[in-house]
């Protein structure tokens, strides 16, 4: 019996999880050890709408409720498109070479013990903001960082 996967969708979220204060959550990958990331993925349908996917990757990825009490799930309003590297490409439909990533920040109270899909990812820790920006391996996630402090008042969802 053979495993056969539909095509991922072109369409993702990263979501920069964060404290009032400004305390960034990363997460390491597991398939690429030191290099920290925010919560990322993609739509599982194509219907899916930009929320449901940031808050069913939150969940995911760290075992957080993006709607729980005093969580403030944020839509940006903002996209990222970028051309999605050729090693990856075999994971969607021939002749799609591109993404749309939309950003969201998700607010919790304070730093939160999280729980990781071991799988995806192998470590996780708060930093200052300015801190995670730096650590952050793909240049599109910094960028969202060093927007946080500007986007904090952005509409909840």
């Amino acid at each position: 019996m053979t495993d056969i996967r539909p095509f991922k969708i072109p369409q993702s979220v990263l979501v920069v999880i964060h404290t009032p204060d400004l305390q960034v959550l990363l997460i390491e990958r597991a398939d690429a050890p030191g290099f920290w990331q925010s919560v990322t993925g993609a739509k599982d349908f194509a219907q899916e709408t930009w929320a449901a996917t940031a808050a069913r990757e939150v969940r995911e990825e760290t075992g957080l409720d993006a709607r729980a009490p005093g969580h403030h799930l944020r839509d940006w309003a903002l996209e990222n498109v970028y051309e999605i590297y050729p090693h990856w490409r075999h994971r969607y439909a021939p002749g799609v070479t591109h993404n749309t990533e939309r950003l969201f920040g998700l607010c919790v109270p304070a730093p939160l013990p999280v729980r990781l899909s071991p799988r995806e990812h192998t470590a996780q820790a708060w930093w200052p903001w300015a801190d995670a920006a730096e650590r952050c391996f793909s240049p599109s996630n910094a960028e969202a960082i060093l927007w946080l402090p500007r986007l904090g008042g952005a509409r909840s969802i």
